[in-house]
């Protein structure tokens, strides 16, 4: 069943944006390591989702990552982009927690100017799916800071129901571990 299980490279076409695979292929209008380390620079994207992409050589080394990640069907990292533009607007990222199992974590983050549109949502709504009629992922689980009410909400509209409470289970960029809420949705709930 492995083999089922694994992410294989693809475009998403959600209308006004599309989710393109992260890697060195990816070109993003002034390059797409400049717009990696702009999205690192991000005040909120660096206290939630911190990208290791702090300078051009980590973000050349998170775009390889990505390109292993997809290589060997772990992860599927995804750009979103503007569909008429190209330019960035965040990203949505699925990898395995747990592959023979089917357990796998969904996380998102959007750039200042892509945030309030509905992007996250749907962005994350389409890779479930995706991940789900793919890859045969049998539960997607998302974990945000208990602070994080916009990651919350996201999950909430996606149809990722609270599961509960992970006591200091992540260190953010703070230092310091924070309580996350777990959210699951599983293949067999409704749409």
């Amino acid at each position: 069943m492995t083999d089922q299980r694994g992410f294989r490279p693809t475009v998403l076409d959600l209308g006004d944006v599309l989710l393109r695979p992260w890697g060195r292929a990816l070109d993003l209008p002034g390059g797409t390591v400049p717009a990696l380390v702009a999205a690192a620079a991000d005040p909120v994207i660096s206290r939630w989702n911190p990208v290791p992409a702090a300078d051009p050589a980590a973000a050349e080394a998170y775009l390889d990552r990505c390109d292993t990640g997809w290589a060997e069907g772990r992860s599927a990292a995804f750009a979103i982009t503007d569909a008429t533009d190209g330019t960035l607007c965040g990203n949505v990222a699925l990898r395995w927690t747990d592959r023979e199992d089917g357990l796998a974590m969904i996380g998102y983050w959007l750039l200042t100017a892509a945030r309030g549109r509905g992007i996250a949502s749907r962005a994350t709504t389409a890779v479930t799916h995706w991940g789900i009629t793919t890859a045969a992922a049998r539960r997607i689980e998302i974990a945000h800071a208990v602070g994080n009410d916009a990651s919350c909400r996201v999950a909430e509209r996606c149809g990722f129901p609270y599961e509960g409470t992970l006591r200091a289970s992540y260190r953010f960029a703070d230092g310091e571990y924070h309580d996350e809420h777990l959210h699951a949705r599983l293949a067999s709930d409704p749409a």
